[in-house]
């Protein structure tokens, strides 16, 4: 028995190990960076987080995302999750980090491309709507219909009666969905000038990441000014009672992403719900049954 439970301790061990390698690999997304953009960056950060304790904070709000996911299905509860902010803002880093350890079944990700010409004559919320959550389902919106009011507007592919037929339509959008019982919650991710030209040096110079920059990203460092006017008129004419905007310090990475978890965290009133108790059922053996050999040609080869 002491073979076993020492035995079940390595396995345990081993299994968070695993874990925190599969953390480590998703940090190791800024280690390709050329070592002066690298050290110019620590030199702009030097007040971030210790790994050990970002990793600690994380996994402990990743357990409670869990429990959140289990409520949401247990409940039937429905929840729309927006997420804005600039170009290089955070977004993806935060969401790769909510859905992460949780069930793609319940927790997914929508990030739309540009509207293709048959939804450009569409009514413009119409391609959102089929990814709108059935009941028991979180949705995350990588960039949301908000495009309109940021974006569209200030690359000039949306002209200002339509936008303006946005502000006006919007806030009894979001109305509706919430009267249908949707929970909306709006994240806007907000880092500075610096910060952001910081982090566009380090796509171009990562060769990891320069599939990230678009020449429409390259604009809106040009555009900045008219983005932030954008983005004050949208705040001003979109934050709604039933639908408010919650705003994220993003210049530390690590910082904007548990604190934007753990606020998340605390607009459901969720709770551990009741779990059936699992136990692994005996394999049944066959003493007739031969495995067959498979040919070698169908196998992976073992380089690593």
């Amino acid at each position: 028995m002491d073979d076993e439970n020492e035995g079940g301790r390595d396995w345990l061990e081993a299994e968070l190990a695993d874990t925190l390698d599969e953390d480590y690999e998703i940090e190791l997304e800024d280690a390709q960076l050329s070592m002066k953009i690298r050290e110019i960056y620590r030199e702009a950060h030097v007040e971030t987080l210790p790994r050990g304790e970002y990793f600690h904070s994380l996994l402990r709000l990743q357990a409670e995302l869990i429990k959140l996911q289990d409520w949401i299905v247990h409940t039937g509860e429905k929840a729309v999750i927006i997420f804005e902010g600039r170009d290089s803002a955070g977004k993806g880093g935060v969401i790769k980090r909510i859905t992460q350890r949780l069930n793609p079944r319940v927790v997914r990700t929508v990030a739309l491309p540009a509207p293709s010409d048959r939804e450009k004559t569409q009514w413009y919320f119409q391609r959102y709507v089929p990814h709108l959550p059935a009941g028991g389902e979180i949705v995350l919106f990588d960039r949301s219909w908000y495009n309109r009011a940021g974006v569209e507007r200030v690359m000039g592919f949306a002209d200002e009666d339509q936008v303006e037929d946005f502000f006006r339509d919007v806030p009894e959008f979001e109305r509706m969905l919430v009267r249908s019982g949707i929970r909306l919650v709006k994240y806007w991710f907000s880092v500075t000038d610096e910060e952001q030209q910081m982090r566009f040096l380090m796509r171009i110079h990562d060769p990891l990441k320069q599939w990230k920059l678009s020449p429409m990203d390259l604009q809106s460092r040009v555009r900045w000014e008219d983005y932030t006017k954008a983005k004050e008129e949208m705040f001003a004419r979109t934050n709604i009672p039933e639908a408010p905007w919650y705003i994220v310090p993003g210049n530390d990475k690590k910082r904007a992403r548990l604190n934007c978890i753990d606020h998340l965290l605390t607009l459901f009133p969720y709770e551990e719900v009741p779990q059936e108790e699992i136990e692994l059922p005996e394999r049944v053996y066959n003493s007739d049954y031969e495995r067959a050999t498979l040919p070698p040609e169908l196998y992976v080869p073992s380089k690593y």
